[in-house]
């Protein structure tokens, strides 16, 4: 499939970007207006863009439907405030709720049934149910265009930050399985990052990994090895040497069972290396493949 954003309905382009570009953070946001009511509503165009000064970005676009404008972004301009609340899963139906389009002086904190807590630094209120809560000011709004499905950019500098000291570790850092976050997908779809939707890949070292271009030909044209299998063996800063201390047992007996098959030696030593890189065991498995 090949699509031009001009050749097909903004509806039907919105879905294909929404089930694609996923999944995204929620930003819950909690604004007031100008008579002082509250508002609050989820927005899944958000992330962070930097850290000195501390920013985030998120875009209440222009309803694709009917062209208008959420209550969001008229309190934005109108105060240039706003508490970005994250969204885990103990809230993810409540919030959804507060997504809802209720007529403008409608507190979405009574309907939905969050708790209102006083900010430190500005008016809007705080989620107490949401385990960070970002107090923010509006530095700039920028309009990318006047028709139904246009972003609004408000760009906000973080005043103030409250962490649940539930959600953290024994080093004071924010455990993903205790946060528990939700993000959107496509339509109707969120998914939940805790558990085993959870896992670690290492940041590049300061030294170069040596690329997958620098793998010895037969793991580099493997038939078993995946992409990520590679890219976990060339994130090494050198090919590692045979070592004499990896003993192991299953090695020698894959060498006894294919002592005159080397094409299914390759391929048993292949696979067993597969398995030992599933499992975050880079070393042992260069030293399985180095023994070809």
């Amino acid at each position: 499939m090949i699509i031009f954003p001009s050749e097909i309905k903004t509806s039907q382009l919105h879905a294909y970007l929404l089930g694609s570009i996923a999944p995204r953070p929620i930003c819950f946001a909690s604004t007031i207006d100008k008579d002082g009511q509250s508002n609050l509503s989820p927005f899944s165009f958000f992330n962070v863009f930097g850290s000195k000064p501390p920013i985030l970005i998120f875009s209440p676009a222009r309803k694709v439907r009917d062209n208008t404008i959420k209550h969001t972004l008229e309190n934005a301009f109108e105060n240039g405030e706003v508490v970005i609340n994250v969204v885990n899963y103990n809230i993810v139906q409540q919030m959804s709720l507060a997504s809802c389009e209720y007529p403008k002086g409608t507190d979405e904190f009574v309907k939905a049934g969050f708790t209102k807590i006083a900010s430190e630094k500005i008016r809007p209120f705080r989620v107490k149910e949401s385990p960070v809560q970002l107090e923010c000011k509006v530095m700039q709004i920028i309009e990318t265009g006047k028709e139904g499905g246009a972003a609004n950019l408000v760009i906000c500098e973080v005043l103030c930050m409250h962490i649940n000291d539930e959600i953290l570790d024994a080093n004071g850092q924010i455990n993903p399985h205790k946060i528990d976050l939700v993000a959107r997908m496509g339509g109707d779809y969120y998914c939940r990052a805790s558990g085993d939707a959870i896992f670690e890949v290492a940041k590049p070292n300061t030294a170069l990994g040596i690329g997958v271009d620098n793998l010895p030909v037969n793991i580099r044209t493997s038939t078993v090895l995946t992409g990520n299998n590679l890219g976990m063996l060339a994130n090494c800063n050198t090919i590692p040497v045979v070592s004499s201390l990896f003993v192991d047992d299953r090695l020698r007996n894959i060498y006894r069972s294919f002592t005159h098959n080397e094409i299914g030696l390759k391929n048993e030593l292949h696979h067993y290396a597969k398995e030992l890189l599933d499992k975050g065991e880079v070393d042992s498995a260069w030293q399985v493949l180095l023994s070809c």
